[in-house]
């Protein structure tokens, strides 16, 4: 792939973590080093070593296991984290739709959600009206617009920054299990919303159990196992690879 058309370049990415931030303290280490000491516990790599380079428009699958590193490796493109090794780069803006609920101020009514959310992605008040009819309708909240979010459902706050989140103008899209929001019929509308984005050029990852998703909006996968890259082709042959690692082991 020609590096001038990368738009997401990872190269050698390993992110680390701790099992046990704090330990109890040995009575010698008490005695040697005071309580203001703080040993670390078990370090382990969510991942390792990965590389891969993604072009604009391609619509990607990363496939794995539960904790195999996919969520935290759509944060590190995100920005939100930062690699311990290699570097991660991205040269077009993000819509994470990641954790949907968790950036919203449960205070603020719908509508100042609205505002400050798209505004922390740097859309200007002037388009966040131009597209504030269009949001609300396509979350189906008009009746509890004002209503602070508090009281929503995690439901209804996914389904709000759902319809945030894909009104922005970011041309790479990170999308971790979301496609799961409400019910069969706003399900399908969060489908056609993905198929309009993808469609429309947009470059996009997408963390998803659901296989059906993954042949429906993707044509490449990346299968994380074990902390590594251990394959990355097209999505058919990916899925096959991790379907009969699954059934032999």
């Amino acid at each position: 792939m020609p590096t001038e058309s990368a738009v997401i370049v990872a190269d050698n990415v390993g992110i680390r973590f701790t099992r046990n931030r704090k330990r109890r303290l040995r009575v010698r280490e008490l005695f040697i080093h005071g309580s203001k000491r703080q040993p670390l516990g078990d370090e382990f790599w969510a991942f390792r070593n990965v590389s891969f380079r993604i072009a604009q428009g391609e619509a990607v699958g990363l496939i794995g296991a539960n904790g195999q590193g996919k969520s935290t490796l759509l944060r590190l493109i995100a920005g939100v984290m930062l690699p311990d090794e290699g570097t991660m780069t991205v040269t077009e803006d993000v819509a994470p739709l990641i954790e949907l609920s968790s950036g919203m101020v449960s205070d603020l009514t719908a509508r100042d959600n609205i505002f400050l959310s798209a505004g922390l992605h740097g859309l200007p008040r002037s388009e966040v009206e131009e597209r504030f009819e269009e949001i609300v309708q396509f979350a189906e909240l008009e009746a509890v617009l004002d209503t602070p979010v508090r009281h929503f459902s995690s439901g209804m706050k996914a389904r709000l920054a759902f319809a945030v989140a894909t009104r922005l103008d970011a041309p790479i899209i990170l999308v971790d299990e979301v496609l799961a929001v409400g019910d069969r019929r706003f399900r399908k509308k969060c489908q056609e919303r993905m198929e309009e984005m993808v469609s429309g050029g947009r470059t996009l990852f997408l963390v998803s159990h659901s296989e059906s998703d993954l042949k429906r909006f993707c044509t490449r996968g990346l299968y994380l196992r074990n902390g590594q890259l251990v394959g990355d082709g097209p999505l058919d042959e990916t899925l096959a690879q991790y379907a009969e690692e699954v059934n032999s082991g």
